[in-house]
């Protein structure tokens, strides 16, 4: 990857609606090589996708929570496990396998504390292997991104 990969990245998350011709303009190329360098990227799998981001509030789901969850073994057969375990659970945002007291960390999404609570009980309780659990609600987000930061 060169400065102009950088730049068609950083320009593609900032507008990933863009048409090729204005990306091309924009990074200073002309259409084919421009095309031939997001075809690359894209096949190398340095750009994974594109969508419509969307606000949460908006859509009645105002409520972020990180939960911290204790697993009882951390051997790779019981993360596995997990994992598939809370993959189809929709609430879920975000699941990351973290270092220290915790193995696990969820962002999770509700309409309300009740919303949470019948997710917390109904949901990912009864999912196997978990020791502990221990939930934060997220008053307001004081930064949030979406592009990556250059390199």
């Amino acid at each position: 990857m060169d400065g102009i990969d950088r730049k068609i990245l950083s320009v593609l998350q900032r507008d990933g609606r863009m048409t090729l011709s204005d990306l091309a303009e924009a990074v200073g190329l002309s259409a084919t090589p421009c095309a031939r360098r997001v075809d690359r990227l894209q096949s190398d799998g340095v750009i994974t996708g594109y969508g419509a981001k969307v606000d949460a509030r908006k859509l009645g789901l105002p409520v972020t929570i990180f939960v911290s969850v204790e697993l009882e073994k951390q051997g790779s057969e019981a993360i596995e496990a997990f994992e598939r375990a809370i993959r189809p659970l929709e609430e879920v945002m975000e699941c990351y396998l973290m270092s220290g007291s915790r193995d696990i960390l969820l962002r999770v999404v509700a309409a309300d504390l009740d919303a949470f609570d019948a997710f917390l009980e109904h949901r990912l309780m009864a999912v196997k292997g978990i020791r502990n659990m221990r939930s934060n609600f997220a008053l307001r987000a004081m930064v949030q991104r979406d592009v990556l930061p250059s390199a």
